[in-house]
C-alpha cells in the first residue's frame, strides 16, 4: 500500500502476522469447517448423497463380478446372462448420475468458498488501519487475495469429496472383500493403515513446502507490483538487467520450493501402489492355496480381487487428497492470519453521529505516540474557527500530516483530544464523522475508470449536471470536454492519461462535488509546474471558500492568505498567528520563509464572489 511521507509515521506498523510454530491441522481444519463448510450444509447433504450413491455403487459392480463368473461362464445359466449385464447397466447408470451431480454441487461450493472469502478479505482490507495498510505490501495481499483462497477452496472441496466418496467407496469395497472372504479381508487391508501413516509424514512435509512456495508467491507479486510502477525509474538509471536478475532470483527460488511441494506430492502415487501391489500378491498366493482346497470359488475370487483393484484408485485419492489439504491449510493459515488483524479504529456500534454547527475544529494538548515509542506529537493545541483556513507549516517530518491524520481518525490520537464542534472526534460514527469531510491530497487518486465516475466517486448517487458544475467550479470543465469522450473518457490507471494538474482539479471537482463542510489539503501543490498550480490554486481558492480549512503546505508562498498559520517543529507548536505577523516577529516561519526565498504571490487570493451551489454547513 501506499507509504507514509516521513519514516516517523511508518513506525505506528501493521500488527504482525502470527510467528512461532504453525497453526495445528485441527484447528485450521476445525475453523474451516464452521466459517465456510456449514454455510453450504443443505448443498454438502445433497452432494454427501450422491457421493454415498457413488459408493455403493462402486461396490455393487464389484459384487456382480461373482454371479458374472459363477453363474454366466461356469454354470452357463441364460437367466443370469440378460440379468447380470442389465444390472450392470442399472447401476453405472445411476453411478454416474450421481457422480455427475455431486461433481456439480461440490465445484459451486468451492466456488462459493473462493468468492465469500475473497469478499471478506477485501473488505477487511477496506475497515483496516492506514498504519497496517501502509506496512503491508500490495503485491503480498493481491497474492493472498488470488492464489491463497484458490489453494483454500481446493482444500476445502478436496477433503469433502475424499473423506465422502473416496473413502466411502473404500469402505463398501472392503465391505465386499470381507463378504467373500473375510480371512482373505483381513490379509489384504493391512496397506491401509501403513499408507495412511506415510501419508501423515508426507502431508507434514507437504505442508511447509507449500507454505514457503506461497510466501514466495507473495515476494514475487509484490516485487513485480513495484518494478512494473517503477519502470520509468528503472529505466532512467540503467537498472534493467539488475531488476530481471532479482525478478529471476525470487522466481528460481520459489520454484525450489514448488518442486518440493511436487515431489512430496508426486511420491503418495507410488507409495500406494506398492503397498497395493504387495497386497496383490499376497492376496494371490493366499487365495491360489484356498483354490486347491476348494475353500474359494472362481467368481469369489474374482469379485474379491476386482472389489480390491477397485479400491486403490479412491486409496490414492485419499493418498492425493491429504497432499492437498495440507497444501490448503498452509493457504488458510495465511488468509486467518490477514483476517484476524482487528483495527485499533473502528466503527463502534451506537456512538451518535457528529453534528455541525459550523465546522469548528480544536485541538486541546493532543499527542501521538507510535508503538515503538516515537513521539510524534507532543501537546498540540489549536483552534480552527468554523469557515476559516489554518495552514500547518514546519520542516519535514515535524508532525503536520500526523495533525491532518487525526482529524478524520485515520490515526488514534494517544493523549489530549481533538474535537469538531465539541464533541470529539473518537466519540462519534466514523461513517458520520467522514461525511462532514472532503480530501484533496499531493497524489490525487484517481481510478481507471471514466472522468464523471472518478468526479462522482464521493457522491455515486449524483446528476451529470452536478458533475459538470463541480467540474466548472474546478477549472476542469474546459480541458475535460477537449478529451475523446469528454466526461466519459476513461482516465487510465491512476490518471495515468492525465497531467499532473488535470488530475488534482478532477480531485478538488471531487472535492466540490462532496459539498462538505471541513475540508483537508495535503500539499495538494507542491508537485505541480508553475502554471498548473496557479490554476489549481485558483480552483482551490473557491473549494475553500467558506470551508473550515485545514492545509498543509511545503511552500510557504501558498499559505500567505491563510487566517492562521501553525508552525509545527518536532511534535510541538513553536508559532501561531498570520503570516505578515509571523514574518515581522523574526521567528521559525520567519527564517524558513526566507530561506525559500519567497516572495508575496499571493495565489490564494483568487476567491470566486459566490459559495458553491448547494453548500450547506451541516
Amino acid at each position: 500500500m501506499s507509504q507514509s511521507k516521513h519514516p516517523r509515521e511508518r513506525a505506528s506498523a501493521a500488527p504482525a502476522l502470527p510467528k512461532g510454530g504453525p497453526t495445528p491441522s485441527g484447528t485450521l481444519i476445525w475453523r474451516l469447517v464452521r466459517e465456510y463448510v456449514r454455510p453450504q450444509a443443505w448443498r454438502l447433504v445433497v452432494a454427501g448423497l450422491c457421493m454415498a450413491i457413488v459408493a455403493a455403487t462402486t461396490g455393487a459392480l464389484a459384487w456382480l463380478l461373482q454371479p458374472a463368473v459363477d453363474k454366466i461362464f461356469i454354470d452357463r445359466d441364460p437367466m443370469m446372462l440378460w440379468l447380470v449385464p442389465a444390472g450392470v447397466i442399472a447401476v453405472t447408470v445411476v453411478k454416474s448420475l450421481a457422480d455427475y451431480a455431486q461433481s456439480m454441487v461440490m465445484a459451486f461450493v468451492g466456488q462459493r468458498i473462493i468468492a465469500d472469502t475473497q469478499v471478506r478479505l477485501f473488505g477487511h482490507m477496506m475497515r483496516a488501519d492506514l498504519a497496517w495498510l501502509n506496512n503491508s505490501h500490495t503485491g503480498k495481499l493481491m497474492a493472498s487475495f488470488l492464489y491463497d483462497v484458490q489453494l483454500l477452496r481446493e482444500s476445502v472441496s478436496r477433503a469433502i469429496t475424499g473423506m465422502a466418496k473416496d473413502f466411502l467407496s473404500v469402505v463398501f469395497l472392503a465391505g465386499v472383500m470381507f463378504w467373500q472372504n473375510w480371512q482373505l479381508g483381513l490379509v489384504s487391508v493391512f496397506v491401509f493403515p501403513v499408507a495412511g501413516m506415510a501419508m501423515r509424514r508426507l502431508g507434514k512435509r507437504m505442508r511447509k513446502a507449500s507454505g514457503l512456495a506461497q510466501a514466495e508467491t507473495g515476494t514475487l507479486s509484490a516485487l513485480l507490483n513495484e518494478r512494473l510502477a517503477g519502470a520509468r525509474l528503472v529505466k532512467a538509471y540503467g537498472m534493467e538487467a539488475t531488476e530481471t536478475e532479482r525478478v529471476r532470483v525470487s522466481i528460481d527460488r520459489r520454484l525450489g520450493h514448488i518442486m518440493k511441494t511436487v515431489a512430496t506430492r508426486s511420491a503418495a502415487s507410488p507409495i500406494t501402489d506398492a503397498l497395493g501391489g504387495i497386497a496383490i500378491a499376497t492376496t494371490i498366493l493366499y487365495a491360489g492355496n484356498a483354490a486347491r482346497a476348494d475353500a474359494m470359488s472362481l467368481g469369489a475370487f474374482t469379485s474379491f480381487l476386482g472389489a480390491m483393484l477397485m479400491a486403490y484408485q479412491p486409496l490414492k485419492s485419499l493418498a492425493n487428497m491429504n497432499a492437498a489439504v495440507q497444501e490448503g491449510l498452509a493457504a488458510a493459515e495465511r488468509v486467518f492470519a490477514t483476517l484476524d488483524v482487528e483495527p485499533a479504529i473502528r466503527d463502534e456500534p451506537g456512538r451518535p453521529a457528529l453534528k455541525i454547527a459550523g465546522g469548528e475544529i480544536a485541538f486541546d494538548n493532543v499527542r501521538m505516540v507510535y508503538p515503538d515509542g516515537t513521539v510524534a506529537l507532543d501537546g498540540v493545541s489549536f483552534i480552527v474557527p468554523a469557515g476559516q483556513t489554518l495552514a500547518l507549516v514546519g520542516p519535514s517530518g515535524g508532525g503536520k500530516t500526523t495533525s491532518l491524520n487525526l482529524i478524520p481518525r485515520f490515526w488514534e490520537a494517544t493523549g489530549g483530544k481533538v474535537t469538531i464542534d465539541g464533541q470529539s472526534v473518537s466519540s462519534v460514527s466514523l461513517d458520520s464523522l467522514r461525511s462532514h469531510m472532503a480530501l484533496v491530497a499531493q497524489d490525487a487518486t484517481l481510478f481507471d475508470d471514466t472522468v464523471a465516475s472518478n468526479i462522482a466517486y464521493g457522491r455515486p448517487d449524483a446528476s451529470r449536471a452536478e458533475i459538470e458544475a463541480a467540474a466548472r467550479d474546478a477549472a476542469a470543465d474546459d480541458f475535460i470536454r477537449d478529451l475523446p469522450e469528454g466526461y466519459d473518457s476513461v482516465v487510465g490507471e491512476n490518471g495515468v492519461k492525465l497531467s499532473g494538474g488535470q488530475r488534482q482539479r478532477i480531485a478538488i471537482a471531487r472535492a466540490m462535488l462532496r459539498n462538505a463542510p471541513i475540508l483537508l489539503l495535503d500539499e495538494a501543490t507542491s508537485a505541480l509546474d508553475t502554471e498548473s498550480e496557479a490554476r489549481v490554486q485558483t480552483a482551490l481558492a473557491r473549494l475553500m471558500k467558506g470551508r473550515t480549512t485545514v492545509l498543509i503546505a511545503h511552500r510557504l508562498s501558498t499559505v500567505v492568505d491563510a487566517d492562521r498559520i501553525v508552525v509545527i517543529e518536532h511534535g510541538r507548536v513553536v508559532e501561531t498567528g498570520r503570516h505578515a505577523e509571523l514574518v515581522a516577529s523574526g521567528g521559525a516561519y520567519a527564517r524558513l520563509y526566507a530561506q525559500q526565498g519567497a516572495s508575496e504571490p499571493a495565489v490564494l487570493t483568487a476567491v470566486p464572489d459566490r459559495v458553491p451551489a448547494g453548500f450547506a454547513a451541516g
